[in-house]
């Protein structure tokens, strides 16, 4: 039995009708099973201020801790002027510091992005694995989800209609969750055991 994989999803919008909010529910219902995306909201995180890093808001502290808590990252980011919004780039400043207690480090990632336009979110996306190298988060290559047009893949509800781009999505997806397992120590050992537990009947006795 395969061990359970967490994912945490965090657009970089917060529009009401976002484009990327709306992928990020859609991906929601995607997952492979044996795993699962939690979200978090970005609009409670204040601007990042550097005097302020030792003893941060509770929302900070709550991004933190919901991070670490996950096995891997799905970060979905709209594209402003080639490159990411400000309220994403905050968030990732935000839970990298203090230095020496960044909470990205060593985590799996993929990146997605929509947006109206007719190459989506390319250049925001390639900026953003840039930003991400950075933060020492081992980011999935393949395959890249840019969702362009996105008014024809929505609906009027933001329900994501385009099955292309759905499959898409679940092969991010599993190629994440197939990353996280093989680079996570903790998923490793307990994927190991439970092979072992399968493989030997009486492994499940009272330790000598």
């Amino acid at each position: 039995m395969s061990s359970h994989v967490r994912i945490l999803g965090i657009a970089g919008s917060l529009r009401r009708g976002s484009y990327n909010q709306a992928a990020l529910r859609a991906a929601k219902l995607l997952v492979p099973e044996n795993s699962e995306i939690d979200l978090f909201q970005l609009d409670g995180i204040p601007m990042f201020n550097e005097d302020d890093e030792k003893r941060p808001p509770s929302s900070v502290l709550d991004l933190k801790k919901r991070i670490r808590r996950a096995d891997a990252l799905l970060i979905v980011t709209p594209e402003y002027n080639y490159s990411i919004p400000g309220v994403l780039k905050n968030a990732l400043d935000w839970a990298c510091r203090p230095h020496g207690d960044s909470a990205w480090s060593g985590k799996a990632a993929a990146i997605m992005g929509a947006s109206p336009s007719a190459i989506g979110t390319a250049r925001a996306q390639y900026h953003l694995r840039q930003i991400l190298v950075a933060l020492n988060l081992f980011t999935v290559n393949q395959p890249e989800v840019v969702i362009a047009d996105a008014a024809h893949r929505f609906d009027e509800n933001g329900n994501l209609i385009h099955e292309p781009t759905k499959q898409l999505i679940r092969e991010l997806l599993k190629n994440l969750v197939d990353w996280t397992r093989r680079i996570s120590p903790a998923l490793e050992s307990t994927s190991a055991s439970s092979t072992a537990t399968v493989g030997h009947p009486l492994s499940g006795a009272a330790p000598a």
